[in-house]
């Protein structure tokens, strides 16, 4: 198997090289179980988050780096927006986005009583990694619906032309393959 070397806050990872579709492969990061990573990042991360009420982050990779940043900002509470609609779950807003690691259309909801917390607040977004921005900008869509106001999007690595953005603040790049390189 390729993969693909990440140098990032003095960690190494190797990632592994798959194929999202006929003519692009990725670097898969994937956050999940890396507690040493998702702490050293959000300590990064958190140096450029100023003045906010709520941490805002879609399910499920971006949660334990939300809570990580909400834990070191000292703060209590942070806002999941899910991609399915829960039993607990009443009016929900709803967004539809197609991102690059997703087959098909996705939904994305913020729970009513959530929608209600942002009111009026102060947010920053949060995710683990930015690529085309498509889940960003439901993210940002949710949010203002809700009447949040949103100071600061972060995230701990961007993926190809995202590594553009200055709208978004992030450790480090992972560029996109044309096809799975030779290593």
């Amino acid at each position: 198997m390729n993969t693909y070397e990440l140098n990032l806050c003095g960690l190494k990872r190797e990632l592994p090289i798959v194929r999202i579709d006929d003519d692009t492969s990725i670097a898969s990061f994937v956050i999940l179980g890396d507690v040493e990573l998702v702490h050293v990042a959000a300590k990064e991360l958190v140096k450029k988050i100023k003045d906010i009420d709520y941490i805002v982050t879609a399910e499920a990779k971006g949660i334990p780096l939300a809570f990580e940043i909400s834990r070191q900002l000292g703060m209590n509470e942070y806002i999941v927006i899910r991609k399915s609609v829960k039993t607990y779950m009443n009016d929900p807003l709803c967004e539809i986005v197609q991102s690059i690691t997703s087959r098909g259309c996705q939904h994305l909801y913020l729970d009513e009583a959530d929608a209600q917390k942002l009111k009026g607040k102060r947010i920053c977004i949060v995710d683990d990694v930015i690529s085309t921005g498509e889940s960003l900008k439901a993210i940002e869509k949710l949010v203002t619906r809700a009447g949040g106001d949103i100071k600061s999007k972060v995230a701990i690595l961007a993926e190809g032309d995202a590594a553009k953005r200055n709208d978004i603040y992030f450790l480090g790049e992972l560029p996109l393959f044309n096809s799975e390189p030779e290593v």
